[in-house]
């Protein structure tokens, strides 16, 4: 995909940003891995960083904020909309909790912190000057972002009341998954958790990132200190694996199959 630089249109995965206690260790996991640049950010925002692909705005990283106790390092997916009352009321609407209320930063935009009526945390960003990420689809970049939840009925029809998406059914027998989409293009996914997953697994969504070759990057995870939860296999969109970085915090990686 090519280079974009606007405003992404509402419900449409638009930006995400890692939390954890100690950036510095961040950047040195994340940067050898996905081949990041970072710039950390002036008075305005303290330490926040932008991590960028090739001069390209990819995701952030931030500390935890005042939150006592603070919440568990984690990857935070925003979704967009053009206006952030109207859609923390809809989440309220369908069933959802506000986390962080909505509120400024700086000229930058908007975001609040919110929890789906399935428990999964995801935020939401109304673009000023920063309108998300400038590329995806592409190594080092997110290439998709999905949900995966215990009640996938419920969660499909959370999102959808909120976003408006249009919804395909891709269940199969033991399997319950929904791509959601804006204006004819596949966004995101909503899954359900089968029996193997235990009633334990948390409601969670995860980001998938771009690699050129996912083996080697998983071994790569490895070596910088983080954790290979699934190992590599392949599936019908390329070979992916489930990994945690430094602090625990699960995202996943997607590259082409053997044979592609």
């Amino acid at each position: 995909m090519t280079t974009h630089r606007e405003a992404w249109p509402t419900g449409t995965p638009a930006w995400a940003d890692l939390t954890v206690p100690d950036l510095a260790a961040a950047r040195a996991f994340y940067g050898p891995l996905f081949g990041w640049e970072f710039e950390v950010g002036g008075p305005e925002v303290g330490s926040y960083t932008q991590a960028f692909a090739d001069g390209r705005r990819v995701v952030g990283l931030g500390e935890p904020m005042s939150e006592d106790p603070a919440p568990p390092p984690a990857w935070c997916v925003y979704l967009a909309t053009q206006d952030l009352a109207a859609t923390a009321d809809a989440i309220a609407e369908a069933g959802g909790k506000q986390v962080v209320a909505p509120m400024p930063v700086l000229d930058l935009g908007r975001m609040g912190i919110f929890v789906d009526a399935a428990g999964a945390v995801f935020g939401v960003w109304q673009p000023g000057a920063h309108t998300g990420w400038d590329v995806v689809e592409e190594p080092g970049s997110v290439v998709w972002s999905e949900v995966m939840v215990h009640d996938q009925p419920g969660a499909v029809a959370f999102y959808e009341r909120v976003f408006a998406y249009d919804v395909e059914d891709l269940s199969a027998p033991g399997f319950a998954y929904a791509s959601v989409s804006v204006g004819g293009a596949p966004v995101a996914g909503v899954g359900g958790y089968g029996a193997q997953a235990g009633a334990d697994a948390p409601a969670a969504w995860t980001l998938y990132f771009g690699v050129p070759d996912t083996d080697a990057s998983a071994a790569r995870v490895t070596e910088l200190g983080g954790t290979v939860v699934s190992p590599p296999t392949d599936s019908a969109f390329g070979r992916m694996a489930i990994v945690a970085g430094p602090f625990g915090e699960v995202f996943a990686l997607m590259g082409p199959t053997a044979d592609a």
